[in-house]
Protein backbone atom coordinates (compact mmCIF):
# COMPACT_ATOMS: atom_id res chain seq x y z
CA UNK A 1 0.00 0.00 0.00
CA UNK A 2 1.21 3.60 -1.45
CA UNK A 3 1.38 6.55 0.16
CA UNK A 4 -1.66 7.74 -2.03
CA UNK A 5 -3.78 5.02 -0.73
CA UNK A 6 -3.24 5.89 2.82
CA UNK A 7 -3.77 9.49 2.10
CA UNK A 8 -6.55 10.60 -0.67
CA UNK A 9 -5.99 14.17 -0.33
CA UNK A 10 -2.52 13.78 -2.44
CA UNK A 11 -3.04 14.11 -6.26
CA UNK A 12 -1.93 11.41 -8.22
CA UNK A 13 -1.13 13.08 -11.35
CA UNK A 14 1.97 14.15 -9.74
CA UNK A 15 3.30 10.73 -9.19
CA UNK A 16 4.27 10.22 -13.25
CA UNK A 17 6.23 13.60 -13.91
CA UNK A 18 9.09 11.75 -12.40
CA UNK A 19 8.95 9.43 -15.42
CA UNK A 20 9.27 12.55 -18.14
CA UNK A 21 12.00 14.17 -16.91
CA UNK A 22 14.86 11.76 -18.26
CA UNK A 23 13.18 12.19 -21.58
CA UNK A 24 14.25 16.34 -21.71
CA UNK A 25 17.93 16.10 -21.74
CA UNK A 26 17.98 13.35 -24.31
CA UNK A 27 15.74 15.95 -26.69
CA UNK A 28 18.68 18.76 -25.96
CA UNK A 29 21.12 16.71 -26.68
CA UNK A 30 20.00 16.09 -30.06
CA UNK A 31 19.42 19.59 -30.72
CA UNK A 32 22.80 20.42 -29.67
CA UNK A 33 24.00 17.95 -31.63
CA UNK A 34 22.24 18.62 -34.74
CA UNK A 35 23.24 22.10 -34.97
CA UNK A 36 27.13 21.45 -33.84
CA UNK A 37 26.89 19.25 -37.09
CA UNK A 38 25.25 21.65 -39.16
CA UNK A 39 27.80 24.42 -37.92
CA UNK A 40 30.45 22.11 -38.81
CA UNK A 41 28.87 21.47 -42.23
CA UNK A 42 28.71 24.93 -43.05
CA UNK A 43 32.10 26.05 -41.85
CA UNK A 44 33.23 23.16 -44.05
CA UNK A 45 31.25 23.11 -47.78
CA UNK A 46 30.35 26.82 -47.62
CA UNK A 47 34.11 28.11 -48.17
CA UNK A 48 34.67 25.04 -50.42
CA UNK A 49 31.91 25.97 -52.52
CA UNK A 50 33.11 29.72 -52.02
CA UNK A 51 36.70 28.87 -53.58
CA UNK A 52 35.29 26.31 -56.22
CA UNK A 53 33.17 29.88 -57.01
CA UNK A 54 36.08 31.91 -57.19
CA UNK A 55 38.26 29.82 -58.79
CA UNK A 56 35.95 29.17 -61.71
CA UNK A 57 35.55 33.11 -62.40
CA UNK A 58 39.34 33.68 -62.13
CA UNK A 59 40.12 30.61 -64.70
CA UNK A 60 37.37 32.60 -66.86
CA UNK A 61 38.34 35.93 -66.37
CA UNK A 62 42.03 34.05 -67.42
CA UNK A 63 40.90 33.09 -70.25
CA UNK A 64 39.55 36.56 -71.61
CA UNK A 65 42.22 38.99 -72.92
CA UNK A 66 42.54 42.31 -71.40
CA UNK A 67 42.90 45.19 -73.52
CA UNK A 68 42.81 48.91 -73.15
CA UNK A 69 40.60 50.84 -76.00
CA UNK A 70 40.79 54.45 -77.81
CA UNK A 71 38.39 56.46 -79.68
CA UNK A 72 38.58 57.26 -82.74
CA UNK A 73 38.71 61.65 -83.09
CA UNK A 74 38.24 63.79 -86.01
CA UNK A 75 41.67 64.26 -88.00
CA UNK A 76 43.38 67.92 -88.54
CA UNK A 77 41.92 69.32 -91.83
CA UNK A 78 45.62 71.01 -91.37
CA UNK A 79 48.53 68.84 -90.68
CA UNK A 80 52.21 70.29 -89.96
CA UNK A 81 54.49 67.91 -91.48
CA UNK A 82 58.47 68.28 -90.36
CA UNK A 83 61.07 66.65 -92.76
CA UNK A 84 64.75 66.70 -92.44
CA UNK A 85 66.21 68.90 -94.21
CA UNK A 86 69.76 69.14 -95.99
CA UNK A 87 71.26 72.82 -95.87
CA UNK A 88 73.53 73.93 -98.58
CA UNK A 89 75.30 76.83 -99.64
CA UNK A 90 73.96 78.53 -102.90
CA UNK A 91 76.73 78.27 -104.56
CA UNK A 92 79.23 75.96 -103.10
CA UNK A 93 82.75 74.69 -104.98
CA UNK A 94 85.71 73.05 -104.57
CA UNK A 95 89.03 74.29 -106.28
CA UNK A 96 91.47 72.29 -107.66
CA UNK A 97 94.92 73.15 -109.04
CA UNK A 98 95.04 72.60 -113.17
CA UNK A 99 98.93 72.65 -113.27
CA UNK A 100 101.83 70.38 -111.53
CA UNK A 101 103.71 72.52 -109.04
CA UNK A 102 105.02 73.56 -105.38
CA UNK A 103 102.53 75.80 -103.58
CA UNK A 104 104.84 79.55 -103.49
CA UNK A 105 101.97 81.47 -100.91
CA UNK A 106 98.67 81.63 -99.78
CA UNK A 107 96.59 84.52 -99.12
CA UNK A 108 93.51 83.88 -97.44
CA UNK A 109 92.79 81.21 -94.47
CA UNK A 110 89.49 79.36 -93.46
CA UNK A 111 86.64 82.40 -92.79
CA UNK A 112 87.80 84.76 -94.79
CA UNK A 113 85.47 86.14 -97.27
CA UNK A 114 86.52 87.12 -100.47
CA UNK A 115 85.30 88.46 -104.03
CA UNK A 116 85.39 86.54 -107.09
CA UNK A 117 88.15 86.97 -109.01
CA UNK A 118 90.41 87.64 -105.84
CA UNK A 119 93.69 85.90 -105.95
CA UNK A 120 93.95 82.74 -102.93
CA UNK A 121 97.16 81.16 -103.41
CA UNK A 122 99.88 81.04 -106.01
CA UNK A 123 101.62 77.88 -107.41
CA UNK A 124 105.45 77.91 -108.77
CA UNK A 125 105.38 75.93 -111.66
CA UNK A 126 109.24 76.73 -113.54
CA UNK A 127 108.77 73.68 -116.43
CA UNK A 128 105.08 75.38 -117.98
CA UNK A 129 106.97 78.98 -117.77
CA UNK A 130 110.08 77.18 -119.91
CA UNK A 131 107.11 75.32 -122.17
CA UNK A 132 105.62 78.76 -122.65
CA UNK A 133 108.95 80.51 -123.25
CA UNK A 134 109.77 77.49 -126.43
CA UNK A 135 105.98 77.84 -127.48
CA UNK A 136 106.63 81.66 -128.57
CA UNK A 137 109.90 80.78 -129.89
CA UNK A 138 108.42 78.34 -132.46
CA UNK A 139 105.71 80.79 -133.09
CA UNK A 140 107.67 83.36 -133.93
CA UNK A 141 109.82 80.79 -136.77
CA UNK A 142 106.21 79.70 -138.25
CA UNK A 143 105.48 83.50 -138.48
CA UNK A 144 108.98 84.40 -140.19
CA UNK A 145 108.34 81.17 -142.20
CA UNK A 146 104.65 82.06 -143.05
CA UNK A 147 105.96 85.88 -144.61
CA UNK A 148 108.49 84.36 -146.48
CA UNK A 149 106.14 81.98 -147.96
CA UNK A 150 103.55 85.13 -148.39
CA UNK A 151 106.22 87.03 -150.21
CA UNK A 152 107.03 84.20 -152.42
CA UNK A 153 103.33 83.33 -153.72
CA UNK A 154 103.18 86.84 -154.10
CA UNK A 155 105.61 87.39 -156.57
CA UNK A 156 105.06 84.31 -158.31
CA UNK A 157 101.35 85.32 -158.93
CA UNK A 158 102.91 88.49 -160.84
CA UNK A 159 104.99 87.17 -163.41
CA UNK A 160 102.59 84.46 -163.50
CA UNK A 161 100.21 87.20 -165.11
CA UNK A 162 102.36 87.71 -167.55
CA UNK A 163 103.07 84.25 -168.52
CA UNK A 164 106.76 84.54 -167.04
CA UNK A 165 106.20 81.54 -164.95
CA UNK A 166 104.35 78.06 -165.04
CA UNK A 167 100.62 77.94 -163.60
CA UNK A 168 102.24 74.84 -161.70
CA UNK A 169 105.08 76.78 -159.51
CA UNK A 170 102.56 79.46 -159.30
CA UNK A 171 100.25 76.93 -157.68
CA UNK A 172 103.05 75.27 -155.50
CA UNK A 173 104.01 78.25 -154.06
CA UNK A 174 100.33 79.40 -153.14
CA UNK A 175 100.04 75.93 -151.38
CA UNK A 176 102.95 76.76 -149.65
CA UNK A 177 102.07 79.75 -148.18
CA UNK A 178 98.86 78.48 -146.91
CA UNK A 179 100.46 75.70 -145.27
CA UNK A 180 103.12 77.84 -143.25
CA UNK A 181 99.74 80.08 -142.56
CA UNK A 182 98.41 76.62 -140.78
CA UNK A 183 101.44 76.47 -139.27
CA UNK A 184 101.43 79.60 -137.60
CA UNK A 185 97.97 79.23 -136.40
CA UNK A 186 98.70 76.02 -134.34
CA UNK A 187 101.86 77.66 -133.07
CA UNK A 188 100.04 80.23 -132.03
CA UNK A 189 97.02 78.10 -130.40
CA UNK A 190 99.91 76.31 -128.54
CA UNK A 191 101.15 79.68 -127.18
CA UNK A 192 97.52 80.84 -125.99
CA UNK A 193 96.97 77.69 -124.39
CA UNK A 194 100.16 77.60 -122.89
CA UNK A 195 100.18 80.65 -121.83
CA UNK A 196 96.24 80.05 -120.38
CA UNK A 197 97.88 77.21 -118.36
CA UNK A 198 100.15 79.64 -117.12
CA UNK A 199 97.46 81.91 -115.43
CA UNK A 200 96.09 78.98 -113.55
CA UNK A 201 99.40 79.25 -111.73
CA UNK A 202 96.90 81.96 -109.52
CA UNK A 203 93.94 80.25 -107.72
CA UNK A 204 91.35 82.94 -107.82
CA UNK A 205 87.85 82.97 -106.18
CA UNK A 206 85.08 81.88 -108.81
CA UNK A 207 82.66 84.04 -106.71
CA UNK A 208 81.80 86.20 -103.69
CA UNK A 209 81.99 84.04 -100.94
CA UNK A 210 83.63 82.57 -97.67
CA UNK A 211 86.72 80.07 -97.36
CA UNK A 212 85.21 77.10 -95.20
CA UNK A 213 88.52 74.81 -96.03
CA UNK A 214 92.31 75.39 -96.67
CA UNK A 215 93.78 72.00 -97.36
CA UNK A 216 97.74 72.95 -98.32
CA UNK A 217 100.21 75.32 -97.34
CA UNK A 218 103.53 76.85 -98.60
CA UNK A 219 105.94 74.50 -99.95
CA UNK A 220 103.22 71.50 -100.85
CA UNK A 221 103.29 69.79 -103.84
CA UNK A 222 100.57 70.59 -105.68
CA UNK A 223 99.08 68.16 -108.37
CA UNK A 224 96.73 68.80 -111.17
CA UNK A 225 92.86 67.15 -111.11
CA UNK A 226 89.71 67.28 -109.59
CA UNK A 227 89.48 65.29 -106.26
CA UNK A 228 88.40 61.82 -108.67
CA UNK A 229 91.83 61.95 -109.65
CA UNK A 230 94.51 62.41 -108.02
CA UNK A 231 94.70 66.12 -107.00
CA UNK A 232 93.61 66.88 -104.09
CA UNK A 233 91.07 70.16 -102.54
CA UNK A 234 93.12 73.48 -102.13
CA UNK A 235 90.06 75.60 -101.36
CA UNK A 236 86.53 75.21 -100.38
CA UNK A 237 84.54 78.26 -100.95
CA UNK A 238 80.88 78.55 -100.39
CA UNK A 239 78.42 81.95 -101.21
CA UNK A 240 75.68 83.58 -101.10
CA UNK A 241 73.45 85.29 -98.46
CA UNK A 242 70.69 82.72 -99.47
CA UNK A 243 71.20 79.23 -98.73
CA UNK A 244 69.36 75.97 -100.82
CA UNK A 245 67.62 73.42 -98.67
CA UNK A 246 66.65 69.58 -99.67
CA UNK A 247 63.81 67.72 -98.25
CA UNK A 248 62.42 64.56 -99.85
CA UNK A 249 58.65 65.00 -99.46
CA UNK A 250 56.27 61.52 -99.14
CA UNK A 251 54.26 61.02 -101.99
CA UNK A 252 50.63 61.55 -100.33
CA UNK A 253 50.96 65.01 -100.00
CA UNK A 254 53.69 66.12 -103.03
CA UNK A 255 50.06 67.03 -105.34
CA UNK A 256 50.31 69.69 -102.28
CA UNK A 257 53.97 71.07 -102.91
CA UNK A 258 54.83 73.58 -105.83
CA UNK A 259 57.19 76.46 -106.29
CA UNK A 260 55.94 79.52 -104.14
CA UNK A 261 54.47 77.08 -101.53
CA UNK A 262 55.36 78.72 -98.13
CA UNK A 263 57.23 76.62 -95.11
CA UNK A 264 59.55 77.59 -92.24
CA UNK A 265 62.90 75.78 -90.98
CA UNK A 266 63.55 75.02 -87.01
CA UNK A 267 67.30 74.23 -85.99
CA UNK A 268 68.43 72.02 -82.86
CA UNK A 269 70.59 75.01 -81.49
CA UNK A 270 67.66 77.41 -81.66
CA UNK A 271 64.55 76.00 -80.00
CA UNK A 272 61.32 77.82 -80.64
CA UNK A 273 62.65 79.99 -83.72
CA UNK A 274 61.41 79.68 -87.08
CA UNK A 275 63.33 80.72 -90.05
CA UNK A 276 60.75 81.37 -93.28
CA UNK A 277 61.47 79.62 -96.63
CA UNK A 278 60.23 79.18 -100.10
CA UNK A 279 59.59 76.17 -102.30
CA UNK A 280 61.98 77.48 -105.45
CA UNK A 281 61.78 74.14 -107.40
CA UNK A 282 60.34 70.10 -107.17
CA UNK A 283 62.19 67.63 -109.19
CA UNK A 284 58.99 66.95 -110.74
CA UNK A 285 58.95 62.99 -109.89
CA UNK A 286 58.66 60.34 -107.33
CA UNK A 287 62.16 58.63 -106.61
CA UNK A 288 61.11 55.16 -107.22
CA UNK A 289 63.46 53.81 -104.54
CA UNK A 290 61.91 56.32 -101.58
CA UNK A 291 58.84 57.08 -102.90
CA UNK A 292 59.12 60.95 -102.25
CA UNK A 293 59.49 64.14 -104.13
CA UNK A 294 62.53 66.04 -103.97
CA UNK A 295 61.80 69.47 -103.34
CA UNK A 296 64.47 72.39 -103.07
CA UNK A 297 63.90 75.13 -100.97
CA UNK A 298 65.51 79.01 -100.63
CA UNK A 299 65.90 80.53 -96.85
CA UNK A 300 68.11 83.65 -96.23
CA UNK A 301 71.16 83.76 -94.06
CA UNK A 302 72.12 87.25 -94.21
CA UNK A 303 72.05 86.89 -90.15
CA UNK A 304 74.11 84.17 -89.93
CA UNK A 305 72.07 81.96 -87.69
CA UNK A 306 71.68 78.85 -90.45
CA UNK A 307 75.61 77.82 -91.74
CA UNK A 308 75.94 75.63 -94.55
CA UNK A 309 75.79 71.73 -93.99
CA UNK A 310 73.55 72.20 -90.89
CA UNK A 311 70.67 69.85 -90.30
CA UNK A 312 67.25 71.54 -89.93
CA UNK A 313 63.73 70.61 -90.19
CA UNK A 314 61.36 71.89 -92.68
CA UNK A 315 57.92 72.33 -91.59
CA UNK A 316 54.88 72.48 -94.73
CA UNK A 317 51.39 72.63 -94.23
CA UNK A 318 49.65 69.86 -95.41
CA UNK A 319 45.59 70.69 -95.91
CA UNK A 320 43.19 67.65 -96.66
CA UNK A 321 39.55 68.70 -98.44
CA UNK A 322 37.88 65.45 -96.44
CA UNK A 323 39.77 64.27 -93.23
CA UNK A 324 39.36 61.63 -91.98
CA UNK A 325 39.47 60.17 -88.20
CA UNK A 326 42.91 60.16 -86.13
CA UNK A 327 44.17 56.52 -84.76
CA UNK A 328 47.42 55.83 -83.20
CA UNK A 329 49.26 53.85 -85.47
CA UNK A 330 49.74 51.15 -82.46
CA UNK A 331 45.89 50.16 -83.12
CA UNK A 332 46.81 49.17 -87.02
CA UNK A 333 47.17 45.35 -87.81
CA UNK A 334 48.92 44.06 -90.85
CA UNK A 335 46.75 41.46 -92.19
CA UNK A 336 46.95 39.56 -95.61
CA UNK A 337 43.63 41.35 -96.91
CA UNK A 338 45.40 44.53 -95.65
CA UNK A 339 45.63 47.42 -92.87
CA UNK A 340 42.62 46.47 -90.35
CA UNK A 341 42.06 47.19 -86.67
CA UNK A 342 40.13 45.23 -84.08
CA UNK A 343 37.47 46.72 -82.24
CA UNK A 344 35.55 45.85 -79.32
CA UNK A 345 31.78 45.18 -79.57
CA UNK A 346 29.15 46.25 -77.69
CA UNK A 347 28.50 42.43 -76.16
CA UNK A 348 32.17 42.56 -75.20
CA UNK A 349 33.35 40.50 -78.72
CA UNK A 350 36.29 41.59 -80.34
CA UNK A 351 35.54 42.19 -84.27
CA UNK A 352 38.55 42.84 -86.56
CA UNK A 353 37.76 45.69 -89.19
CA UNK A 354 39.70 46.71 -92.59
CA UNK A 355 40.08 50.21 -92.95
CA UNK A 356 41.70 52.28 -95.40
CA UNK A 357 44.25 55.02 -94.60
CA UNK A 358 44.92 58.21 -95.38
CA UNK A 359 48.13 60.78 -94.12
CA UNK A 360 50.86 59.54 -91.86
CA UNK A 361 51.19 61.84 -88.70
CA UNK A 362 53.77 60.12 -87.31
CA UNK A 363 53.15 58.34 -83.76
CA UNK A 364 48.69 58.85 -85.59
CA UNK A 365 47.61 57.99 -88.82
CA UNK A 366 43.95 59.11 -90.75
CA UNK A 367 41.78 56.72 -91.42
CA UNK A 368 39.66 57.46 -94.39
CA UNK A 369 37.45 54.21 -93.60
CA UNK A 370 36.72 51.17 -91.86
CA UNK A 371 35.47 52.45 -88.31
CA UNK A 372 33.37 55.05 -86.77
CA UNK A 373 33.87 57.78 -84.22
CA UNK A 374 31.88 55.46 -81.58
CA UNK A 375 34.09 52.47 -82.05
CA UNK A 376 36.49 51.04 -78.96
CA UNK A 377 39.49 50.40 -80.86
CA UNK A 378 41.92 48.12 -79.04
CA UNK A 379 45.75 49.57 -78.73
CA UNK A 380 48.45 47.13 -79.65
CA UNK A 381 46.78 44.60 -80.67
CA UNK A 382 48.60 40.75 -80.81
CA UNK A 383 48.79 38.82 -83.56
CA UNK A 384 46.62 36.01 -82.09
CA UNK A 385 43.54 38.41 -81.88
CA UNK A 386 40.92 36.75 -83.77
CA UNK A 387 37.10 37.96 -84.55
CA UNK A 388 34.62 36.91 -81.73
CA UNK A 389 37.35 36.61 -78.50
CA UNK A 390 35.31 37.57 -75.74
CA UNK A 391 37.76 40.35 -73.90
CA UNK A 392 37.67 42.48 -71.19
CA UNK A 393 38.58 46.01 -71.49
CA UNK A 394 40.49 47.70 -68.61
CA UNK A 395 41.00 51.25 -69.62
CA UNK A 396 39.41 53.59 -72.30
CA UNK A 397 41.24 56.33 -73.24
CA UNK A 398 41.25 59.25 -76.11
CA UNK A 399 42.71 58.52 -79.13
CA UNK A 400 45.15 60.90 -78.33
CA UNK A 401 46.65 58.98 -75.62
Amino acid sequence: MTQADLDPGIDTTTRTRPHHKPHKPRRLVLLTTGVVVAAALTAGIVPRLQGREALQQRTADAMSPIVSVVHPRPAAAVHDIALPGDVRAYQDAAIHSRVNGYLRRWYFDIGATVKAGQLLAEIDAPELADQLRQARADEATAAANYALAKSTADRWQDLQATNSVAQQETDQKVADMRAKAALLAAARSNTSRLAQMASYTQIRAPFDGVITARNVDAGALVDAGSGTTQGRELFHLSAGNRLRVYAQVPQDVSAKVAPGTQAWLTLPQSPGQRYPATVTRTAGAIDPVTRTLRVELDVDSSGGHILPGAYAEVHLDADSAHAGLDLPASTLLFRPQGPSVAVVGADGKLAIKRIALGRDFGSHVEVLSGVDAGDAVVTNPGDGLVAGTAVRVVAAQGAGA
